[in-house]
């Protein structure tokens, strides 16, 4: 029997439908719902062919976004993403810096640890994930073309580092110069036989071996580099490589001071003085390098200003409109200590004073 109300309708009276959710979608493709949430996010992590599955599933079972949630997720988190690789001490310097200069503003950090895990697209979608609205990138390795894309989703500051033409803002030294002023003062010292301890092949390596090889033309002098990395693993190599050669170099530029840490240290457990028989020097001027028993020669990059150039250029893109990338390239300083000194004088028989 109907009622009045059947009676005009024509029929029965449908029952409002339930509303379709995230996890409905999840449930019918075969994925969480926080990888559907990422689709309709649109940030990186899902495949192409997932996105498709989510957003066709989306159209058929008539899914309407909330829009009550869609403009909350909008609200600002004020929120900075910082990448560093935590076994850099100058990385670590860097992020104290960072979170002063982003705390005056009114920003917090959220920090994503580069590890053997956790390598540098894993770390930005994480950071991404955490709604950051910017990203500084210490020491990064992507292509330009991976950092423009990235760049079109959020303000993105590189420091460290030259990226070339891009789009994105870059907070950097003149690591060519860096090196330069070491092959000066070992120069000055009287040092003629003079190695480089190179970084790898990564943009940041090249830009310091470049620097030391044009240095050493500009002095006339021969060069020598010896391949490693950052690690002071690759110094500990290092010494082994040099003392197996018939003559010691008189001076050592690592590329950083972690592989000119682990040089010294497994040079003078061979017996070789530093810097009597070999002067060594680093680039950073890290905290390690500052230590007083190993008190390094080292090139200062200027952190603190690196630190507050890469936050001003995330408050000049967030809250006052700038849309052109800009460029900084500060001048960094050497600090000498003693761990270089002058060049050893030759004896008859020895390799640059060893006995």
């Amino acid at each position: 029997m109907r009622n009045d109300d059947d009676a005009r309708s024509g029929g029965s009276v449908p029952m409002p439908r339930q509303a379709v959710t995230m996890q409905d979608i999840a449930d019918r493709v075969g994925v969480s719902k926080a990888l559907v949430s990422m689709v309709f996010r649109r940030v990186p992590g899902p495949s192409a062919e997932t996105r498709k599955r989510v957003l066709d599933v989306a159209d058929e079972l008539g899914y309407r976004p909330n829009r009550t949630a869609a403009l909350m997720s909008l609200r600002r988190t004020h929120l900075v993403g910082v990448m560093a690789d935590i076994r850099n001490s100058f990385h670590a310097e860097m992020v104290e810096y960072i979170v002063a200069a982003a705390d005056e503003h009114g920003y917090e950090v959220v920090l994503g640890a580069l590890t053997p895990t956790h390598a540098e697209p894993k770390v930005v979608e994480t950071l991404l994930d955490f709604r950051c609205e910017a990203l500084i990138l210490l020491g990064t390795e992507l292509g330009a073309d991976v950092l423009d894309t990235l760049g079109e989703r959020v303000p993105v500051v590189v420091v460290g580092r030259r990226v070339g033409d891009s789009a994105v803002d870059v907070v950097r030294t003149a690591d060519g110069k860096g090196i330069g002023t070491v092959v000066d003062h070992l120069v000055e010292l009287g040092h003629r036989r003079i190695t480089h301890l190179s970084g790898g092949t990564g943009t940041i390596a090249a830009d310091r071996r470049s620097g030391y090889t044009r240095a050493m033309r500009r002095h006339g002098l021969d060069i020598d580099v010896v391949e490693g990395d950052f690690t002071d693993s690759a110094g500990t190599a290092a010494a082994g490589t040099l003392l197996g050669r018939s003559q010691l170099p008189t001076a050592v530029i690592a590329a950083n001071d972690r592989s000119a840490i682990g040089l010294i240290g497994e040079l003078r457990s061979r017996g070789v003085r530093i810097p009597e028989d070999v002067s060594v020097s680093g680039y950073d001027d890290s905290v390690l390098a500052q230590l007083a028993h190993i008190d390094l020669t080292s090139v200062n990059q200027q952190p603190r200003e690196q630190a507050a150039t890469a936050v001003d250029a995330v408050i000049q893109r967030l809250d006052r409109g700038r849309t052109e990338s800009v460029a900084t390239v500060l001048r960094p300083r050497l600090v000498a200590r003693r761990t270089t000194g002058p060049a050893p004088v030759p004896v008859d028989g020895s390799r640059s004073g060893v006995s």
